[in-house]
């Protein structure tokens, strides 16, 4: 308690804290095992359905349902993904429809980003940006005139 008193503390993440239960006071049991798993896991850099998978597994046998496993399962989304379902006209109410539906955005997220990457990288420069070679400006170069426009 003094280090409580001290704003002092051996534990700085849940892991640490459960570790240190565990040390204190025991073993746990099957279900609080998956409980902490439940509190702790993260979708991170995984894709959204690599999350799914692992939530699911240890969903199995941790006595959440309904409101309470909803909520875990949100806050181990990521950000982007949890805002955009939690403002979208229609939410998801379930833990299928927030599941089914965070996987497809992703999943849609993800072809974005490569369609993008894409395109970034075969498109020519727009008109208004585009450069002459060798630098400098098309200033004076006559761009308007017919001839000109393949040299540029």
């Amino acid at each position: 308690m003094d280090e409580l008193a001290k704003g002092e503390s051996e534990v700085e993440t849940v892991e640490q804290l459960f570790a240190k239960i565990r040390d204190d006071f025991g073993e746990t049991s099957e279900e609080e095992r998956k409980i902490e798993q439940l509190r702790t896991i993260e979708q991170g850099g995984r894709t959204c359905d690599e999350y799914v998978q692992e939530f699911k597994k240890v969903a199995r046998g941790s006595g959440y349902k309904r409101r309470p496993l909803i909520e875990e399962f949100k806050r181990g989304l990521n950000g982007g993904i949890r805002r955009k379902l939690a403002e979208a006209e229609e939410p998801p109410t379930t833990i299928g429809e927030w599941q089914e539906r965070a996987v497809r955005l992703d999943r849609n997220q993800r072809q974005s980003r490569i369609e993008e990457r894409m395109l970034g990288r075969n498109m020519a420069c727009p008109e208004g940006n585009a450069q002459p070679r060798g630098g400098g400006s098309y200033e004076g170069r006559g761009t308007n005139n017919v001839e000109n426009r393949g040299r540029i």
